[in-house]
């Protein structure tokens, strides 16, 4: 049986009667794909009848679903924002860069990243040591001075922020004021109890700050690696304890001026210590945080599941790692996708960040004296003097996995993660994510995607890398796809079966299709061409009127 439905305007290319896969983005081990995209038509992979399985075997479980994906990104620390401020000089470039770093629209060719972590005054990657109050004993903060910022910051979040309208920001101070601490410098030292209130205050004052800017923020910490003590850059060690109470005084100050939506998330620090610390502080205060995050300098990914099972309601997010300038791409592409973009995905994070966003050739600039960084710190775009830049391999990592996550439609929700498992003599080959993005309408299909990474790379030590016929199963589909040594991203649409609710995806503030109800329209503003066989799911066709012309529509079984 052949059958072709047409609509009056063409604005898409999605098969209404079976699922096709259209739409890859590759980023290949020898470059000779670098985040690259190719769109399918007029001859897309479909989903058919099962076969026997390819080498390795993406098994599809839509109905378990996991935490929603809330972005990508990195720091705009003081030295990113300057570099990136230097560059605007060459204001083609600039502007190049920011839409290919942060443009969230559907099937732009850029990476959509989505969220951006900012040091709350002076980190290593500044240029002198400062907090906005100095003073010492302003417990009221009178001198408190949100300017001393530089001036470049403020300009570069504005230029991101007219790019991306769903940028979530993340605030995070280095260390307290110094004379909050018991060294009375910002480099190193612990936090002294008296201050708690003082130091709740001086973080309302940077909300209230970044409001007055126009910059709704979307979350806050207490203190970046609570562990650390440098005493050539600004950190500070706080207590589990210590961190709990700044953190009950704060909630309480920003419930009372308007902050309750912003989050409070804990601990900042490594995966090492991921069965400690994060939980111990919570169980000093679980009410006022909404969650926790790692950084990738010490343990392994797995550790944020000892955290996840004491407070499988809670937040997780993933919010730093740097590579080192001189390591390998391929390598380090690897280690990325298989520990940070699917793997701390697959433990439960609600987000992905690399450190810098934007440094020179040397990484640099740096604040005097740090030793923070050895050998360099590698950021996600390597800006040169010359107003020329090129992103590096954490960005194709990112890239790759922001494409699989990003909103469909303006005002829609973000990908979640969902069930997905690999069998076949080479299963060992694939590492994947999968995961289900909604619409904001209710009759138009989900998308579904998959970001996989290829790492057959050698046989017996030997190096030869190898694609992999792989098969792909989705409700009882079957579609057929060979994986280059890469990372690959594709996606398909399909109903909306089993997705009933708002809660389904987590953050949607739309409604989404009864699972009682089946029926499926067309757009009326769009054309669709599909090809029907007789294993297609549907059972009946309806008719109904748009702009006065009679239009197939159908429901499925």
């Amino acid at each position: 049986m052949r059958l072709t439905v047409f609509a009056s305007v063409l604005t898409c290319a999605i098969p209404v009667f079976s699922q096709s896969i259209y739409d890859i983005w590759t980023t290949t081990w020898d470059r000779s794909n670098l985040f690259t995209y190719k769109n399918l038509s007029p001859n897309p992979i479909n989903f058919q009848s099962p076969k026997s399985i390819g080498s390795a075997d993406i098994v599809i479980n839509d109905a378990q679903t996991y935490q929603s994906v809330w972005g990508f990104g990195a720091s705009l620390t003081d030295s990113s924002a300057l570099v990136l401020s230097n560059l605007k000089k060459n204001s083609s470039s600039y502007w190049k860069l920011l839409k290919y770093l942060f443009d969230p629209t559907d099937g732009a060719n850029s990476a959509g990243l989505s969220y951006l972590r900012i040091p709350l005054g002076a980190s290593d990657f500044s240029a002198t040591v400062y907090s906005f109050d100095d003073v010492s004993g302003d417990t009221s903060m009178q001198h408190f001075n949100i300017s001393k910022t530089p001036s470049y910051v403020w300009t570069v979040i504005k230029d991101i922020r007219s790019i991306n309208n769903v940028l979530r920001i993340h605030l995070l101070p280095w260390s307290p004021p110094g004379w909050m601490k018991d060294t009375g410098t910002m480099n190193g030292g612990n936090f002294l109890d008296k201050y708690t209130t003082a130091y709740a205050n001086y973080l309302l004052k940077s909300l209230q700050a970044y409001k007055s800017k126009g910059i709704n923020v979307y979350a806050i910490g207490i203190q970046n690696e609570p562990e650390n003590y440098n005493p050539t850059y600004p950190t500070c060690v706080f207590s589990p304890a210590q961190e709990a109470a700044v953190a009950k005084a704060l909630r309480s100050l920003m419930n009372k001026n308007g902050f309750s939506g912003t989050k409070i998330i804990g601990y900042d620090h490594n995966w090492v210590d991921g069965s400690e610390y994060p939980i111990d502080l919570l169980n000093d205060d679980s009410s006022d945080f909404a969650g926790v995050a790692f950084h990738c300098y010490a343990g392994t990914v797995d550790q944020q599941d000892a955290f996840h099972a004491a407070y499988p309601k809670k937040d997780i997010f993933f919010t730093e790692c740097s590579g080192t300038y001189g390591s390998d791409w391929w390598s380090d592409i690897k280690w990325y996708m298989d520990n940070i973009f699917i793997g701390a995905i697959e433990h439960n994070a609600h987000s992905g960040l690399m450190w810098n966003l934007a440094l020179d050739g040397d990484g640099l600039p740096m604040l005097p004296g740090t030793n923070s960084c050895s050998p360099a710190c590698r950021p996600v775009v390597t800006v040169n003097t010359d107003g020329t830049w090129s992103v590096n391999q954490e960005f194709y990592s990112m890239a790759q996995a922001s494409k699989a996550i990003l909103p469909r439609d303006p005002g829609g929700p973000w990908g979640k993660r969902i069930g997905v498992s690999v069998r076949g003599n080479q299963e060992w080959a694939l590492r994947v994510g999968a995961y289900v993005t909604g619409r904001a309408k209710s009759k138009d299909w989900l998308r579904y995607s998959l970001v996989v990474l290829n790492w057959n790379d050698n046989n017996n030590g030997a190096w030869k890398p190898s694609p992999v016929k792989t098969t792909i199963e989705f409700r009882g589909k079957q579609a057929t796809y060979t994986f280059p040594v890469g990372i690959t991203t594709l996606w398909w649409y399909a109903p909306n079966k089993g997705h009933s609710k708002k809660s389904d995806f987590g953050d949607s503030t739309v409604e989404f299709m009864n699972v009682t109800d089946t029926g499926f329209e067309l757009p009326e503003d769009s054309t669709f061409e599909a090809i029907a066989d007789e294993e297609s799911a549907f059972d009946e066709l309806l008719y109904s009127k748009s702009n006065g012309e009679k239009v197939q529509r159908t429901r499925f079984s």
